[in-house]
């Protein structure tokens, strides 16, 4: 029915990973972006720096978040990669969301609080990131069995009727 959109999955591909390059750089450097606002930085300095941390994070890193988890989805049904790797993936996937939205909330808290200009040391906020990051990787490219670990049938294949056209079989 919709033999274009299978046809299309390498794109989402490209652009799945260019979203991730992305968004993963981005997370790592805005801790260093924050960690410039400091209790000696001048009020013109911290503005241009304010500004600079919640533009990358809303103009930039946000949306390639957004874009990477749409085509990253559409590539699991496209794909119908039900598979155990996978599930651990998007465990590790949930943990870079909430260092997002923890980087988020930290850009917010200092630009909001312009007294309260001690963000988080950022070895510690780029350790937060680089754990799902460095996780995420070997799971995608080794994409291990976990055999070890007994799945129920049902999550590991497609419910029927849920997509509205083919794909190809692996």
């Amino acid at each position: 029915m919709l033999d274009w959109l299978v046809s299309a999955i390498p794109i989402f591909k490209v652009v799945h990973i260019a979203a991730l390059i992305m968004w993963c750089g981005g997370l790592l450097a805005l801790p260093l972006m924050l960690s410039r606002h400091g209790p000696s930085v001048m009020a013109d300095d911290y503005r241009m720096i304010r500004h600079a941390t919640h533009i990358t994070y809303t103009l930039c890193v946000t949306p390639a978040a957004v874009i990477a988890v749409i085509a990253g989805t559409w590539l699991i049904f496209l794909r119908e990669a039900f598979e155990p790797w996978l599930f651990a993936k998007l465990a590790f996937v949930a943990l870079l969301v909430a260092s997002h939205a923890w980087i988020g909330h930290i850009v917010a808290k200092v630009a909001e609080e312009p007294t309260h200009q001690n963000p988080p040391q950022p070895f510690f906020v780029v350790v937060a990131v680089l754990i799902p990051i460095l996780v995420i990787l070997p799971l995608v490219l080794a994409k291990p069995a976990f055999d070890w670990i007994d799945f129920p049938e049902w999550l590991l294949t497609p419910r029927g009727g849920q997509l509205p056209f083919d794909v190809p079989s692996r």
